[in-house]
């Protein structure tokens, strides 16, 4: 981006965002993409651009970022997750001058497997407020794209322990709880965590979001179990950084039903286009249409 085109877009955000209220004295927890510069919002472009300062997870990250946008020249605050809570007391003493203080993470949402909580906390018990300009999450993106029908809320994880103990109980809680769960992993243990996940979740489906909103994002759904082999496959797809939705588990009783109904739907699909095959699954077995539905594009991408 050139500097005509950011003083565009700075033009542009302000023209969007000019009129809200930006109260002074305030933290604004600023989302920023997570590789896409596109996702940034107009509101956050305007933010950046008015604040007095921004803090940063690593300010040698987001100098990058604000050079894009034209935006020089402001104090950056190192904050991160190992002084945190001793750099809040200097944001805390800029708020209270009436500065308002933009805090940005590496990437996506502060505060969602990023520093920020314990930033957020220091300043709403001195009594100033903190606003949140919403935006990019790869938590959220992998979510939305999972097709979990059978979920019911998640329970977001981030990066589980890398130790060899704590790690195996992690993956235990896992497997025993029937929620969704979200988990984010390194490319150097995103094998391990595919057989740890085979081992304990099984049947379980699993969705794998590779480089999410960047040039070579891929996401796709397959059994706990199939995973391994299917990374395998491909040195590729050991790239990158990783979201993986593991779906709700179905309720106990209902083992040996989707059983009798990936029977079903294995013929089926092996004859006719898959809404007709889901058509005629509805039908025999009186199953939720949704449910089979998604069974039916999980039995399909583990045929891929």
């Amino acid at each position: 981006m050139n500097s005509i085109d950011a003083s565009l877009l700075r033009q542009a955000a302000a023209a969007a965002a000019g009129g809200q209220s930006f109260p002074a004295g305030a933290l604004y927890v600023v989302a920023t993409p997570i590789g896409n510069l596109a996702d940034l919002s107009l509101r956050a472009i305007h933010l950046l651009a008015l604040a007095d300062a921004i803090a940063c997870e690593d300010t040698r990250h987001s100098a990058p970022l604000l050079r894009a946008l034209g935006i020089e020249g402001k104090p950056l605050l190192a904050v991160h997750e190992h002084n945190e809570r001793a750099a809040a007391a200097g944001v805390i003493e800029r708020l209270a001058r009436g500065e308002r203080i933009a805090f940005v993470s590496d990437a996506g949402t502060p505060a969602v497997s990023d520093p920020g909580a314990a930033l957020v906390a220091a300043v709403s018990a001195a009594g100033q407020r903190c606003i949140p300009l919403p935006g990019a999450s790869a938590a959220a993106a992998a979510l939305s794209v999972a097709g979990d029908a059978q979920g019911q809320g998640f329970v977001f994880h981030g990066f589980l322990p890398a130790k060899g103990g704590e790690r195996a109980q992690a993956v235990q809680r896992l497997a025993a709880d029937a929620h969704t769960a979200i988990l984010y992993e390194a490319p150097h243990r995103i094998e391990a965590l595919a057989r740890e996940l085979a081992a304990a979740c099984g049947e379980r489906l699993v969705t794998l979001c590779r480089e999410l909103t960047k040039q070579f994002e891929s996401v796709h759904t397959l059994r706990c179990d199939a995973l391994p082999p299917w990374l395998a496959a491909d040195a590729n797809r050991l790239r990158g950084e990783f979201v993986l939705v593991l779906h709700a588990a179905a309720p106990a009783g209902d083992e040996a039903a989707s059983a009798a109904h990936d029977r079903v739907l294995d013929a089926l699909l092996a004859a006719l286009p898959l809404k007709q095959a889901v058509a005629l699954a509805v039908e025999l077995t009186g199953a939720p249409r949704n449910a089979l539905y998604e069974r039916a594009l999980a039995r399909k991408r583990e045929a891929d």
